[in-house]
This record gives C-alpha cells, structure tokens and sequence, in this order.
C-alpha cells in the first residue's frame, strides 16, 4: 500500500469513528485529536499507555490452548509494565473468538472500534487468523496471530501482521527431512478438514517430493473440526499400514488427543509409525495419554530448551501460574514482548510506524536472537523432531527431542512464500 494509500486509509478510519456516534466515537478518537494521519498516536507524541485487543478461543475444543497462550500474553504484559526498560504500560481487553471467522472479526472491530486497541494479539485457529489478517490490514492495526497457517505469513500477508508462532513450513521442514531420512517416502495423511489441515498436507507433501523422487502418497482422510469419533478413519487407515511407510496427521487441540488416543486403544502406533505436527503440546499429550506413546512430533517449543532467556521464562511463568509453560504460552509471551520492544523502538504507538520499525527488526528472544524478518513477517524460529515416549513416572508422555534444524534451515525462501509486501 503506499503512502497515500495508508494516509487515505486513516481518513476514511477517522470520518468512519466520527460518524459512529456516542461512546465508540469517542473512544475511538482518545488520543487523535490533530491531524488525522495521526490517528493511533504520532511518531513523537508523548504517551504513557498503550492499548491491546486479545483475541482468543475462550469457548470450544481450543480452551486449554488459548488459557496457555492467554497467561503467556499476560506475563509479557505485567513484565513489560513493572520494568524500567519500557516508559509506557500496557493496557488490554480480552475477548472471546469462539473459534469462528465471523465472531472473532465482530470483537476485533469491538476491540478497535470501541475499546480503542491499536494493537491486537491471538487466534489459535488458522481461519479465524486469516479472517483477522484481512481485519488488520483494512484497519491498519498491528496483529501477532498465534496459528500455524502457512498462508497467515504466506500468500495472505500484509505489512500489519507479524508472526513469533512457527509455521507449519517450518516444522513441515524438519518433519519431512527427519520422516524420509528414517521411516520412508510412501506417506498416508489424516488432515482436520480446515485451513491447518490444509496446510500441514501441502507442506509436508511439497518437501517430501523435493528430497524423494519416489515419494509416494498413499492416500488422504479428513475429519471435521471438533470430531469425536475416528475409528473409521483408524480403520482405513489401518487397511493400507501395509502399503504406507508412516502416516502423517495435521490436527491439534482436542481433535488431535482424541485421534491418538483412539488410535492408541486400536493399537495402530503398532501397525504403522504416527508423525504429528502438535503432538508434543502439553494438552495434546494429557488428553490422549498413553496413545501418545511411541509416537512422533515437529516440536515447536518444550520448556527444557537451554536457548536465550528460556529458562528464565520458565521460571517467571511456573512462579506466576504454577505449570510449566508450553507452545501456545511463549507465542504469547513473545508476541507481546516483540511488539513491545518495536513501540519502545519507534517511540510511537502509531501502528504503521511500529510496523515499519518491527520488520526486520532484532530481539533477544526465549531462542536466543531472533526477528520478524522483512520479507514475511515470520518469526526465525528452530524446529526439533521429538519422540513421544513413556515415561519414567506419571502418564503423560515425555518428549524426546532427536533432531534441531536452526531459524535460516527451516525457513523457506522469501520468493517460495507467496508473501509480497
């Protein structure tokens, strides 16, 4: 978008804010006042409070996902506001996405709008970022998403919308490496039937081709969000274990734990080796117990990670909360803190501005240093294989981390993402 193109933009957020009426109007003008380029904050203006939307799935089978992501978030935040580093506090409404498009793009135009936000953070379902994505860019407001979604950083990109959760490029990367390199190329998949599944089956099938020539895709089933019931997929799945080297599963949440624990009482870990792209999460591996066992997972993030200032997050979030932190807790942590250190950075809350100086930017981060680079927008984030074993006490699975690919190996290309800002 050009210049003209964002000045006209916030003209036309301006003149929408004022017609509104009653309290939205105002609220959406706090600060505004002056010229109205300057809507959100000027690049100089002087401000001690900065306003946040979190937008996650409080309600559906993501629950206990968003309350990790949601205690990262605001770790990050009472961090950043009790520091000396920062000379602005943070300020936030939460809101509840119900995992649908519709819903979630009605509270951020809540969020915005009325509550005046002008940054927003969540999403731990693929459609619903994608729909935010859009809401971002239209509104001209920095959002941190927290799904997996290639396109999120992909094709559906916008200036507005930078990543710190790993892309499913990115752990398709390892996963596909590590799974040719140690089970074979013939490959069954179970997909949810939404834009992650979606995701995981063309990733994974796309780099399984370019390191095999004889790759081989045995066959596809799909299963809708929210299924509890999967013994006719096992079944059919179970009826090609002969012809397949492993079966891959692009699900997570509560679909996923249900998968492999049905999948563990038929015994099919036994029959044919089970790659997941979430199953390393903590949830995933409560709810499906001992059908985790024996199976394996990309590893976004475990707390053990000796990298950059892991170990103290740990420490902050088990003090605060009482758990260790898993996945959806750093991304949440970390997108506050990135963004944050991008509105200190820019000394301005302008979300245009913030956006300019967060592209490319450098933090120190749980993984040591990292950015947002300026191609995509997607975090440089390492990726693990791990093994999903029994463990030594207890019930839920240990994670056995077996091979690392850094930040620049997982990532693709700039000009193989799609993305064009």
């Amino acid at each position: 978008m050009s210049r003209g193109g964002k000045s006209q933009g916030r003209r036309r957020e301006l003149l929408k804010a004022i017609t509104v009426g009653g309290v939205a109007g105002i609220t959406g003008l706090a600060g505004c006042i002056g010229d109205p380029d300057e809507v959100g904050g000027g690049d100089d203006e002087d401000f001690d409070t900065v306003q946040f939307g979190v937008l996650e799935p409080t309600t559906g089978e993501f629950t206990e996902l968003a309350t990790e992501r949601n205690q990262g978030t605001k770790l990050a935040i009472q961090e950043i506001n009790e520091s000396d580093e920062y000379d602005f506090t943070i300020e936030y409404n939460e809101y509840d996405t119900q995992l649908d498009p519709a819903t979630a793009t009605q509270r951020a135009r809540q969020a915005v709008e009325s509550d005046g936000a002008q940054f927003i953070t969540g999403c731990i379902s693929s459609s619903v970022a994608l729909a935010i994505n859009d809401f971002a860019l239209e509104n001209e407001v920095v959002y941190t998403p927290g799904a997996a979604d290639t396109s999120i950083t992909g094709e559906s990109c916008n200036e507005y919308v930078f990543r710190f959760e790993t892309s499913t490029a990115q752990i398709a990367e390892v996963m596909a490496q590590w799974t040719a390199d140690e089970l074979g190329d013939r490959i069954v998949y179970h997909v949810a039937d939404y834009a992650y599944g979606d995701s995981v089956l063309d990733e994974v099938e796309t780099r399984m081709e370019s390191i095999s020539d004889s790759y081989e895709q045995v066959g596809v089933t799909r299963s809708d969000p929210g299924s509890t019931n999967f013994e006719a997929f096992i079944s059919q799945i179970a009826d090609v274990s002969d012809e397949a080297d492993a079966l891959v599963v692009g699900m997570t949440g509560a679909d996923l734990a249900i998968f492999l624990s049905q999948a563990g009482s038929r015994g099919l870990q036994d029959e044919i080796p089970i790659v997941t792209t979430t199953g390393s999460f903590r949830a995933v591996l409560g709810g499906a117990g001992t059908g985790a066992y024996n199976t394996y997972s990309g590893v976004r993030y475990v707390p053990d990670l000796d990298t950059g200032s892991n170990q103290e997050f740990v420490e902050a979030y088990e003090s605060e909360y009482g758990d260790p932190p898993d996945n959806f807790s750093r991304v949440g942590y970390e997108s506050i803190r990135m963004v944050a250190n991008g509105i200190r950075e820019a000394g301005s809350r302008n979300p245009t501005t913030v956006a300019e100086t967060l592209s490319g930017m450098d933090h120190d981060t749980i993984f040591g240093p990292n950015e947002f680079r300026e191609c995509d927008h997607q975090a440089m984030n390492p990726v693990w294989m791990g093994e999903c074993v029994e463990p030594d006490s207890g019930e839920l699975a240990d994670v056995q981390l077996l091979t690392e690919l850094s930040g620049e190996e997982a990532a693709p290309d700039c000009e193989e993402t799609g993305c064009e800002l």
